[in-house]
């Protein structure tokens, strides 16, 4: 990047300014009188904000040679220099032209007494300029300016002092005769000194600004301050974009714009000491390998977005941000939209159904792709695809310590390793919980650890036992020491109602504060409830009254008139409960409700913990299980970590309530260090290695066995073998998983002069693109081929089943009156096609019947069956809480299923798109995947698309006009918020924000 090709942006800000029309004159430059401008004529590229302008700058273009360019804030006019520069050209220019006319004789030189006098080009300029800045007083004039005047005025006084009264003009007196050597004087004078032009003293004067003395006010001179920093600041940009440095501006390397832009959109003023030092440690600024750890809530995800940034817009490399959840991903995409629009870069989702592979190449801006595990696993694939994986200049890790979380953390080690072994220049940035073998991640990552305990609220952690409130300390040899007694008054059937006082406890906060209710079961979190609703004093249903009427309202909407009998008796107190078992909208209702407190106590299970940020004054947990299983660590310091809001508490608390026979185990779980983290490539009988072989032979990264033990010498596996590999070493599990590749007809082993060859097939190279799992990858390709054979057209229930997600069978026992009752309504050629994959009619009678089968079916293939006539039912009805209630399943479940479905509808595609025997498939599962995706009307999934939009804010927005993503990136915020009921105007900026980055995909993509 060159210094000519930048721009930058100077602001002179004064309060007192002047017509700009009445001081326009002759030397008034062409660009000022409304010709072609250089902004017309040259190509925009970076812009520098000046660090302090409070307003709009007025932009120039710069080169190497003259910073100052056009500056114009002297005398609030039309450039000044400009004039200066067009005013000595003019005069050298008539000079010249005088000089070749007349070709004077030096002895013409000395004119008779009454001869008119002409000033020399040097006189002209000098004076004329002169002239024009003598009308106006210099009082307005900043000190360094006014300098910058008394200074040119003390020249010409002394010079004509030393003349005798003379002017600057040293032949202007012609009287007398001449002396000797007149002519040889002439001659030498006729070749002046080189002098500096007055625009280039301006220039230097104006680099005093600062410094210059003034007996003004204390507010004039800070303006004037505020003018040199930003020239000191836009010199220093010049200079470093000059020697090609990645730093553009004062806010760690990015430009100031940046951090207005953290204030207005996050209402962020400054960063946390600790954020300060992160980013400022040496490792970062060489842009190594970084693990950093803190508490939940100390501010993590801050640090890595300014490092997105850096890369983004200072190396011009795109990034990829990957994350566990598929709502944590939507939740990133909808706040970083409007900083891509701002800072001209891509925000693209890569979760569920969604993300193009490979990634759209652009022409002209950077991306940063937000992607599941899964989804980021096969994007990196594909950028080694198809040689593109040096253009990855950042991957950032969220929940880092999930390497050590089975087949997730098997493959967050795969993408890692590929992204280590296949680019040098890629920088890997962690997030972690505190872990106790954190050197393990060091040196697989070949990464620095920085580690802070920091919370920006403190946080209290208790245990109650019985009636007691026990602080836990774990300098004491208990680990517990004696707080209070609980002060709350039980009547006998109250104690029976609520044994474990969780009413005492949450009333002690709400609803002044919040709190969250961890509970170890789904149902258990609907029933404490509505036991806590029992009990809750009548001027609970007035607090927030209409808001809670409002929330009701769009629960029913996203049932389609449907809601929770749980939900519409809890929410009228401030209350409702958080789990799988609610649809996605809903979910999203009730958080939203949360965060503005609407809601004030959420009764939720551990799942809320590890996804969206929800913060409270309290935090209880019910018991020190979830479902049947005593909590991990991790999983206790990610819930208690929930406790306290940042700006809002000044103390977050945690109680832990025990009973007396869990209280040994409760001590190791509150005081013994963190656990460890251990790689999952060998989980479940080595089906992370086998996909990492697969992968790495398909993408041609290795066609050996000896390349193979090269490349896993790169891993988590390799740094913890011996902990690992205790029956066998690495060496012998490599040659085991190519010998079982092999005997799946997924690679081969061809000899060579150098040893054997190790190659993908067909089906190999279909299976890892597809990301499908090893274990149904044959039984896919068997399903598929079969489904060719006689595939049904004339309905979705053939291509349904073929994508009902295996993995989702186990979940599922059909209630068999419904199957039998469901059959029947079927098509007989439906019937017919449910025949042909081995469910009759016949069976399901008799299972309804409950009559013993004589014909033996596969049980497997009968409950996929009835999942795909779950779904079926979804894509007609687009109503989950009828199909939920027809088939006699939660609509979590139903919701889990529907989302499970499109995602493995898009891996079987991708699976279909590699042989060439399925090239039906592809245009029928490209349609299907978008309808399982959003499973509402036609004409809603183009509003469905924008990131934020669900089901019932998509028909509103389509009843109010807004009927495709583009009515919406063109919508006013504020007047999208006032239009839509309960839509707030962050929402409606966000949502905004995210249709317009949609439509800026397709014109700056360059396939």
């Amino acid at each position: 990047m060159f210094a000519g090709n930048q721009e930058i942006s100077v602001k002179r800000v004064y309060s007192r300014k002047r017509s700009r029309d009445v001081l326009k004159t002759h030397l008034t430059p062409a660009r000022k009188r409304g010709e072609v401008t250089c902004s017309q004529q040259c190509p925009q590229t970076w812009r520098l904000n000046s660090i302090m302008a409070d307003g709009q700058a007025v932009e120039f273009y710069s080169d190497s040679e003259d910073l100052f360019g056009d500056y114009d804030s002297l005398l609030q006019d039309s450039s000044l220099l400009a004039k200066l520069d067009d005013a000595e050209h003019n005069e050298r220019q008539r000079d010249v032209r005088r000089s070749a006319a007349d070709q004077p004789d030096f002895t013409a030189l000395r004119t008779s007494k009454d001869a008119v006098w002409k000033p020399s080009r040097e006189d002209v300029l000098t004076d004329s300029i002169l002239d024009a800045l003598g009308d106006e007083p210099f009082e307005d004039l900043p000190p360094s300016q006014r300098q910058f005047q008394e200074q040119v005025c003390e020249n010409v006084k002394r010079s004509r002092l030393q003349d005798g009264g003379k002017t600057s003009t040293p032949l202007r007196n012609t009287d007398g005769p001449s002396e000797p050597g007149t002519e040889r004087n002439l001659e030498d004078k006729r070749q002046p000194k080189a002098r500096r032009s007055v625009a280039d003293q301006l220039k230097r004067t104006m680099l005093c600004n600062a410094a210059a003395p003034a007996n003004v006010s204390r507010t004039v001179a800070l303006k004037e301050a505020v003018v040199s920093e930003e020239i000191s600041v836009a010199m220093q940009a010049m200079e470093t974009v000059s020697a090609e440095t990645t730093d553009l501006g004062p806010f760690f390397g990015l430009p100031t714009k940046v951090k207005d832009l953290m204030y207005k959109l996050r209402g962020i003023e400054s960063l946390y000491d600790w954020q300060e030092t992160c980013l400022n440690l040496d490792c970062v600024q060489q842009r190594k390998n970084l693990i950093y750890s803190l508490p939940t809530s100390g501010g993590k995800t801050l640090v890595a977005e300014i490092l997105i940034l850096r890369e983004l817009l200072c190396r011009k490399k795109d990034c990829l941000f990957i994350l566990p959840y598929i709502s944590l991903v939507q939740e990133k995409v909808r706040g970083l939209a409007s900083f891509g629009l701002e800072l001209d870069f891509m925000v693209e989702e890569y979760a569920g159904s969604k993300g193009k592979f490979p990634p759209v190449k652009r022409r002209n801006s950077r991306s940063l792709y937000i992607a599941t595990i899964e989804k980021a696993h096969s994007l990196v694939n594909s950028l080694i695809e198809t040689s593109r994986i040096e253009d990855l200049g950042l991957v950032v890790v969220d929940e880092l310590h999930m390497l050590g979380d089975g087949s997730r953390g098997a493959v967050i080690e795969m993408t890692l390793s590929k992204v280590l072994y296949m680019s040098k220049a890629t920088q890997i940035i962690g997030m972690s919980a505190t872990l106790g073998n954190i050197e393990d991640l060091q040196t697989f990552l070949r990464a620095e650890n920085y580690t802070n305990d920091f919370r920006p609220v403190q946080l209290k952690e208790y245990v109650k036992l019985q009636d007691t409130i026990y602080e836990v300390d774990q300098k004491e040899e208990e680990c517990f020491r004696f707080s209070r007694p609980l002060n709350f008054k039980y009547s006998s059937a109250m104690q029976k109602i609520d044994p474990d006082h969780i009413i005492a406890l949450v009333t002690e906060v709400i609803p002044t504060h919040s709190c969250l209710v961890f509970c170890p079961t789904k149902k258990n979190c609907e029933n404490v409830a509505g036991m806590i609703c029992k009990y809750l004093k009548e001027e609970f249903l007035r607090l927030r009254e209409a808001e809670k009427a409002v929330l009701l309202r769009e629960l029913r909407d996203s049932g389609n008139g449907s809601v929770c009998p749980v939900l519409r008796k809890t929410v009228p107190y401030g209350l409702a409960y958080h789990h799988s078992g609610l649809t996605s909208e809903e979910r999203k209702l009730v958080e939203e409700a949360y965060s503005n407190g609407v809601l004030c106590l959420l009764t939720c299970t551990s799942t809320l913990a590890a996804g969206i940020n929800l913060p409270a004054r309290r935090v209880i947990l019910r018991s020190p299980y979830v479902a049947t299983d005593f909590l991990k660590r991790s999983q206790y310091k990610q819930m208690v970590g929930r406790a306290g809001r940042a700006g809002i508490d000044t103390v977050g608390e945690s109680i832990l309530i025990l009973q007396d026979k869990d209280r040994d185990m409760a001590k190791t779980l509150v005081c013994a260090p963190m656990e460890n983290c251990f790689s999952n490539l060998m989980h479940d009988d080595g089906k992370g290695i086998l996909s990492l072989i697969l992968s790495l032979i398909g993408l041609n990264i290795t066609t050996s066995e000896d390349q193979l033990r090269e490349f896993l010498g790169g891993t988590l596996l390799y740094v913890q073998q011996k902990r690992m590999c205790v029956e066998k070493s690495l060496w012998e599990v490599v040659q085991q998983c190519v010998h079982l590749l092999k005997e799946k007809g997924l690679i081969t082993v061809a000899p060579d002069a150098n040893g054997q060859t190790l190659q993908v097939t067909k089906l190999g190279k279909a299976t890892y693109k597809g990301s499908v799992d090893l274990t149904y990858s044959d039984v896919l390709y068997k399903d598929l081929s079969k489904g060719l054979e006689g595939l049904l057209l004339n309905s979705c229930l053939h291509l349904v089943y073929l994508v009902t997600p295996y993995d989702m069978v186990s979940q599922c026992k059909p209630d068999w009156m419904t199957f039998f009752r469901q059959f029947t309504l079927l098509s007989a050629a439906e019937q017919k096609m449910s025949a042909a994959v081995g469910v009759p009619e016949s069976f399901v009678a008799r299972k309804a019947a409950g009559q013993t089968v004589k014909k033996s079916v596969n049980m497997e293939v009968a409950r996929r069956m009835y999942l795909a006539l779950v779904l079926l039912s979804l894509l007609k009805e687009t109503n989950l809480w009828s199909v939920a209630d027809k088939f006699q399943l939660s609509r979590g479940f139903v919701q889990t299923l529907l989302s499970s479905s499109s995602a493995f509808c898009s891996c079987v595609l991708h699976f279909t798109e590699e042989l060439e025997e399925f090239w039906p498939f592809k245009a029928l599962l490209t349609e299907l995947t978008r309808r399982l995706s959003y499973c509402v009307k036609a004409e809603l999934i183009p509003l469905m698309e924008v990131a934020g939009v669900m089901e019932a804010r998509a028909k509103q927005l389509y009843n109010a006009g807004y009927k495709t993503p583009t009515h919406l990136a063109n919508a006013d915020p504020a007047v999208l918020s006032k239009t839509i009921e309960n839509l707030y105007k962050k929402q409606a900026e966000q949502i905004v924000a995210s249709a317009k980055m949609m439509s800026l995909c397709v014109p700056d993509a360059c396939e």
